[in-house]
């Protein structure tokens, strides 16, 4: 029979690996300034297979698939920015990865465009300053202006994702 001791380190040592864990995952901004600063085309790819999340397939599918609008109105957002220091902030970009959806044309046509923004802000106001300049970057369309990172590099990174389709839930 196992002493109730163990079990409790066994369980605490789990907790720490999870946390130690999400601690050295690198946040979105930091995996796309990674790849923007590879050398090589075959080193992007290599980046960004090696940090795939379903979060940064989403965010680099929003930005670059031309059949995908964004309900958020273009331009500059109106928020608060998180000043916590990087790895201490309240979320993750990656965590949020749910809620996208309701940010594109067809998503979720069940809430209003003003819950929407209000989410989004929500959302940009949670994150990492540099969390939040990506996920406005892609609400526009603009990832390219500030990373050097492609659809073609984003393509060979990821051969799965089928470009060009309805992907609208409602």
């Amino acid at each position: 029979m196992m002493d109730s001791r163990i079990l409790v380190q066994n369980q605490n040592l789990k907790n720490l690996n999870f946390f130690l864990t999400d601690m050295i995952r690198l946040l979105i901004s930091e995996i796309l300034q990674k790849a923007h600063n590879a050398k090589t085309k075959q080193e992007k790819i290599k980046i960004l297979r090696d940090n795939e999340t379903a979060a940064l397939k989403k965010l680099l599918i929003w930005n670059f698939d031309p059949n995908i609008k964004s309900c958020i109105p273009e331009g500059e957002v109106p928020y608060t920015k998180n000043d916590a220091p990087m790895g201490t902030e309240h979320t993750r970009l990656e965590q949020q990865d749910r809620l996208f959806h309701n940010f594109v044309e067809g998503g979720n046509n069940d809430i209003s465009n003003t819950k929407k923004e209000l989410m989004f802000i929500q959302i940009l106001e949670g994150v990492h300053e540099s969390e939040a300049e990506v996920l406005c970057l892609v609400k526009d369309k603009e990832l390219g202006k500030k990373y050097r990172i492609t659809q073609n590099v984003v393509a060979e990174a990821f051969p799965t994702i089928v470009w060009g389709i309805n992907r609208s839930t409602n």
